[in-house]
């Protein structure tokens, strides 16, 4: 009898399994025409897919005659594969009544179009976008990526903002995180959120929670349209965190945001950046989120860029780093917590501890369907300049936060054209331009190393990630190089 899976996972089965038939992909081809459809008594624009994906989701929408028959042929071939995987339709159809996620499953249903089923797959837009609203900052974190403390003189102005809110809606953006800096103190914030909303693209926001610490301001957040919280706590222990984010009280502002999430109940989580300051905190780190009501941890890899360069000494080694991955999944297993790491080695070791019966595509949650260890190919593992990339204040793209490498600016470029078109991020698409270990690693369709780390280390983004225990000789090479720097001295 075949096994019954999740109607998303037997979904992603089918893109890999069905959509990427050469025959099948002329059709989507001709399905990433933008018409307008009615909803309700507002006309859309959108693409013939994300119209598609609506009819499926059996949302009131009045389409043309021949939207209405293309639609009906992929979306029979979407309900073919879902059986055929052993998937649940009616799961899928009430999975897409959310726009944002229907604009993601349009997003990747356009890059099997133009691209065919690639390992890691290619996209036509990124699936997130996180954008450094801006430069000013109410604390004074000792590894802060951005040096956050004052806006800069040239920041975007709010008619600059809502011009890029309505280039990434039409390039297809399914979801945008604001960060800074500290983005939730600026007075732009929810009116961005509100016209990210409206466009129906999936809202987040990283925060140090002091604001959120009013019930009130949240509350006003949600109803704008934010949709996900991720509240930063460095410590269990109050002093320790206060003494690294570099204000007092931070710690009890940030506690108390993640309490008001929970009362709101609005999806949230507790992130960590990991360190040698914080490694063996983490039994008590979770008990705290546990006694907030926190159900997902998010631990941030530590790179060192930013102030971060000046704590680098706290980055943890190679095999810290493993045995800190393998303590996380045991820990996710032990208390049944969603528990995830940005490091994107943690795919490679939940598959290696699980006996290859599960798999953590980076940022998503750990599963033993077989459909989730398609997905972790299909995803990649470390997703800069290919299916996630970063916004500078003063409108700068680059390929992530943590790695502030400029590849044009959005004042003077269209978002897609720099997309499509930056050597950088082209080169970041391809794998078989990386060099070290990450090249040649069995591992590296789900993995790929950070390309971030190896920037920061290395000042090659392609280079090896020296932070996982197959590039050690890459770590015991930086140690050497940094003992001869102190015996010059």
């Amino acid at each position: 009898m075949l096994k019954r899976r999740g109607g998303m996972s037997a979904l992603f089965a089918t893109f890999i399994s069905i959509l990427g038939n050469p025959g099948v992909r002329v059709l989507l081809r001709l399905a990433c025409k933008e018409v307008s459809c009615m909803y309700g008594n507002k006309e859309r624009k959108e693409s013939i897919l994300y119209h598609t994906l609506s009819l499926l989701a059996s949302d009131n929408v009045t389409c043309p005659i021949g939207v209405r028959f293309l639609s009906e042929i992929i979306n029979g071939l979407i309900r073919t594969g879902v059986a055929i995987m052993g998937g649940d339709i009616k799961e899928v159809k009430r999975s897409l009544k959310d726009p944002a996620l229907r604009r993601g499953v349009a997003l990747v249903f356009r890059g099997i179009a133009h691209y065919g089923i690639t390992v890691p797959q290619k996209l036509p837009a990124p699936f997130l976008i996180v954008w450094n609203f801006t430069n000013m900052c109410n604390l004074k974190c000792k590894h802060c990526y951005q040096r956050a403390e004052k806006p800069l003189p040239d920041e975007l102005t709010l008619e600059e903002k809502l011009r890029i809110v309505d280039e990434l809606d039409k390039a297809g953006v399914a979801a945008v995180a604001l960060s800074g800096g500290e983005p939730t103190i600026h007075p732009h914030f929810l009116q961005i959120v509100k016209a990210l909303s409206e466009r129906e693209i999936y809202v987040a926001v990283a925060t140090n929670g002091w604001k959120f610490a009013d019930y009130d301001f949240l509350r006003r957040a949600k109803e704008a349209g934010l949709r996900y919280v991720e509240v930063s706590v460095d410590s269990a222990n109050p002093k320790r965190h206060d003494w690294f984010r570099g204000v007092d009280g931070s710690w009890e502002r940030a506690v108390k945001a993640l309490e008001n999430a929970v009362k709101l109940d609005m999806s949230h989580a507790m992130a960590v950046t990991i360190t040698k300051f914080n490694l063996n905190e983490v039994k008590d780190i979770l008990d705290l989120a546990e006694s907030i009501g926190v159900r997902r941890v998010v631990f941030f890899n530590f790179i060192p860029v930013g102030r971060g360069v000046a704590i680098t000494n706290l980055d943890l080694d190679p095999v810290e780093r493993e045995k800190f991955l393998r303590k996380a999944y045991k820990e996710m297993k032990r208390r049944g917590l969603e528990i995830e790491v940005t490091a994107p080695q943690y795919s490679r070791v939940v598959l290696q501890l699980s006996g290859k019966r599960e798999i953590s595509p980076t940022h998503f949650y750990t599963g033993a369907d077989p459909a989730i260890r398609a997905l972790a190919q299909f995803i990649g593992g470390c997703g800069a300049g290919r299916i996630y990339a970063g916004i500078q204040p003063n409108g700068d793209l680059i390929p992530c936060v943590f790695m502030p490498i400029k590849v044009g600016n959005l004042r003077e470029s269209r978002f897609i054209e720099l997309w499509n078109n930056a050597l950088l991020l082209r080169k970041l698409r391809n794998r078989d331009n990386l060099w070290g270990f990450c090249k040649v690693c069995p591992y590296r369709n789900i993995c790929g190393g950070c390309r971030a780390r190896a920037y920061s280390y290395f000042g090659d983004p392609l280079g090896p990630d020296p932070g996982c225990i197959y590039n050690m000789k890459y770590w015991n090479e930086i140690l050497k190089a940094q003992e001869k720097e102190i015996e010059a001295i």
